[in-house]
């Protein structure tokens, strides 16, 4: 067995916040990393950085790949399409999506009621809607224009950006990071990101609806003030008691709303060398096991290369998996997370690290 990690069971936890009284007993669960997902891709092709990946209601997997193999890699390979579904046992069943066509640094997706698809890209200003099958059926901005003054920036390599953000378009971005489908109406929720600091919402077809977010102060970040984002809203997800989650990466912090945008509460992720503000950040992705009152919460710390399985009533860690490294098991730059109906955990690695990992659960 390569990698195992098991939760306990715990005394039952009573906590509440906002008037809602939660109710929490962890069960025995255990990890183990599975080296056979997924399948070997086909002949010729290699994986770039992966961005987020998500999980359709069909326990599809669609990894997204930013496909900027290096010049000797393309000697003798071809980076793999941008968008690509693979089954729970892990063949590849679909792919689609060009380069010069799909979100620029592709970075998150999301998949609606419908199993249509959503996908933002953190160097661009769109999100785009996309069939199970692959048509494009939606686009939210124009490509290669952000929300500044005049619709261009630049980031550099130490994540500085040349233009202020207006963080108020209706119709476009600035640098979004992930995206969040309700359930309940298809809205869609999305994390604006690196460029803008807000959420968000349009409906299903693309019209705006509201928003709310913006940059912190340094003091803001240090007193975790709701509302207030340190610098990339790196990912967002809505619970089944139908709150949002945004993850306030370099705040060390996942911010709860509810969906009007009014703030709940903060889980802090303040792990290890981390201090505030931190320039890599804590969380990174998150999501949830699958029991409908979802009583355990896991969070991708980036700088830590871990996965933190958190008691979702009180925000304490309970365990972690994972280090550093390359071997399997190992992350390096563990950049994304989705969980499937299983409770199986998905981790995308960027940079250097450019594949994803399978941590299969077992429940005792």
């Amino acid at each position: 067995m390569l990698l195992k990690i098991i939760i306990k069971q715990l005394p039952l936890i009573i906590s509440c916040y906002s008037g809602i009284v939660l109710v929490s007993a962890q069960p025995a669960i255990e990890f183990e990393v599975d080296p056979t997902w997924p399948k070997p891709l086909p002949e010729g092709w290699i994986n770039a950085s992966l961005g987020h990946p998500c999980v359709d209601s069909h326990d599809h997997i669609m990894v997204i790949d930013r496909q900027n193999i290096t010049a000797e890699e393309a000697e003798t390979s071809v980076p793999t399409p941008p968008m690509m579904l693979f089954d729970l046992e892990g063949n590849l069943i679909n792919h689609w999506g060009e380069k010069n066509s799909v979100p620029q640094n592709i970075h998150g997706c999301g998949f609606d009621s419908d199993n249509n698809v959503w996908v933002v890209g953190n160097n661009d200003g769109i999100a785009q809607k996309y069939s199970h099958e692959g048509e494009l059926l939606i686009q939210v901005g124009i490509r290669g224009v952000v929300d500044t003054y005049d619709g261009t920036a630049i980031r550099a390599s130490d994540n500085t950006i040349n233009r202020k953000p207006l963080n108020s378009s209706q119709n476009g971005f600035f640098f979004p990071a992930g995206v969040a489908i309700d359930p309940e109406n298809d809205d869609l929720y999305v994390a604006d990101g690196y460029g803008n600091k807000r959420v968000v919402v349009f409906d299903k077809n693309g019209i705006f609806l509201r928003q709310w977010g913006r940059q912190a102060t340094p003091e803001e970040t240090l007193e975790g003030m709701g509302g207030a984002f340190t610098y990339a809203l790196h990912c967002i997800a809505i619970s089944n008691a139908g709150l949002v989650y945004v993850c306030d990466r370099e705040g060390l912090r996942v911010q709860v709303f509810n969906k009007s945008g009014d703030f709940v509460r903060n889980i802090w992720i303040k792990t290890g060398n981390a201090t505030l503000p931190d320039s890599r950040g804590t969380v990174w992705g998150l999501g949830f096991s699958p029991d409908e009152a979802q009583n355990l919460l896991y969070v991708l710390d980036g700088r830590h290369e871990q996965v933190h399985i958190l008691d979702h009533v009180s925000g304490d860690i309970l365990r972690s998996f994972g280090r550093p490294g390359h071997q399997i098991g190992n992350f390096t730059v563990a950049h994304g997370l989705t969980v499937d109906s299983k409770g199986n955990i998905y981790v995308a690695e960027s940079g250097t690290g450019r594949r994803i990992q399978r941590f299969t659960v077992l429940t005792k």
